[in-house]
């Protein structure tokens, strides 16, 4: 009589310890950039706090926008210093040396962000009541989503290429944000979402939303930025 051994069973022992390291990694990196992003920005946060209906008063706002875009290259800093396995986990210095190693050309890049913001969003105001604003506001919409698309796409280019002329990352940008519509449309759609998360619970949206999302963004630009590089195109400006 011969017996058939069944055969073992391979039991699930759970998540490893890598695993969990993944996952601290990765959530630690989120939460400092959180409270960095708030500490960079501490001046809009706080007045933002304070002020009961912000929409009213854009242009003060907009103008206290200016530490934003600094504000990313320290945060895609902290993104681009976390291993895809979480590992070599320092947001803090991360962040803090790309904050200061990109200022010099991030702090210009933001005030002509703003700048390019505030004139759109002036004229906006006066052409609505015109004859031509079903044909003019939305072109004005358009070209302020196109200038908040390469301002952060050329945010993520002086962190991914740190050696590259402004002048040069800026047609990159450009190129980017056309022939990959669709991240540029994913990329407005999460600053949407954080912009309106900040502006309806101010410390609670701050302390939850933009790390995570803007990691996204980060991700998407990234591949965008390497998709560019090996495609071959004389166009290409990279």
């Amino acid at each position: 009589m011969t017996s058939v051994r069944e055969p073992l069973r391979r039991r699930w022992t759970g998540p490893g310890f890598e695993t969990f390291g993944t996952v601290f990694g990765f959530v630690y990196t989120f939460l400092a950039g959180n409270f960095l992003l708030a500490a960079a920005n501490a001046p809009l946060l706080v007045v933002l706090a304070l002020v009961e209906d912000p929409l009213a008063a854009w242009p003060f706002f907009l103008a206290l926008s200016l530490t934003i875009v600094p504000s990313l290259a320290g945060a895609f800093s902290a993104f681009q210093a976390l291993g895809a396995d979480g590992t070599a986990v320092k947001p803090v210095s991360a962040f803090l040396r790309g904050y200061k190693r990109s200022f010099r050309r991030t702090a210009p890049l933001g005030l002509g962000a703003t700048a390019v913001l505030m004139f759109l969003f002036l004229d906006l105001t006066i052409v609505q009541f015109m004859p031509a604003a079903a044909v003019l506001v939305p072109l004005i919409v358009i070209a302020a989503a196109a200038a908040v698309c390469i301002t952060v796409t050329v945010t993520a280019g002086l962190v991914l290429l740190p050696g590259a002329r402004l002048k040069s990352l800026a047609k990159a940008a450009v190129y980017i944000c056309v022939r990959s519509w669709y991240l540029s449309l994913a990329l407005l759609a999460l600053t949407a979402i954080i912009l309106g998360a900040v502006l309806v619970q101010p410390v609670l949206g701050v302390a939850l939303a933009p790390a995570p999302l803007l990691f996204i963004i980060w991700s998407n630009t990234s591949w965008a930025y390497s998709a560019a590089l090996r495609h071959e195109d004389p166009n290409n400006p990279l």
